[in-house]
């Protein structure tokens, strides 16, 4: 989806779409135990607390970070988010559910924030992003939607299979 090419109206659904992320996770989450949330699914799938924790952090110092250089600096070198690994460094399954979906939360929404504050000639402020190439801010909205449905997609699969 180009962003820019969006009318101002749409450009505002769309950024109001992404704040619908945390609501999907406090729903589709809900009542789950606390076995369940650490639990993978058969085939492997990530659980909830790990899922949240990823997309707190890939929030905070993907998305957040991308988007605090590309309005601040002139064509910035943006470092891959490397989730995996920060997966395992920051042992994950043993963080609090609760905290890590209230971290992301609260980093979706200063995001949404801070690209709703974004003037019209600063959305085509660019840098090179390792592993993808030229971007512009006007892509990290695109960016933000592709991969909350990604993992939507990996969530409702987990869901499927894992509570049963």
């Amino acid at each position: 989806m180009q962003y820019m090419k969006l009318s101002p109206d749409q450009r505002e659904e769309f950024l109001t779409s992404l704040a619908g992320m945390p609501v999907f996770l406090v729903d589709v989450f809900a009542g789950l135990s606390p076995d369940q949330v650490r639990s993978r699914s058969p085939d492997g799938t990530l659980p909830p607390v790990e899922q949240v924790w990823h997309l707190a952090d890939l929030e905070r110092e993907g998305f957040g970070e991308r988007i605090r250089r590309l309005l601040g600096e002139n064509q910035p070198y943006l470092p891959d988010f490397n989730g995996a690994e920060i997966a395992v460094e920051r042992n994950y399954r043993a963080l609090s559910f609760e905290a890590g979906l209230a971290a992301f939360t609260e980093a979706r929404r200063r995001n949404i924030a801070a690209l709703r504050a974004v003037d019209e000639p600063s959305w085509f402020r660019g840098g090179t992003q390792e592993g993808v190439g030229q971007v512009s801010l006007c892509d990290i909205p695109g960016f933000m939607s592709q991969h909350d449905l990604a993992h939507r997609i990996e969530i409702e699969a987990w869901m499927k299979s894992a509570i049963r």
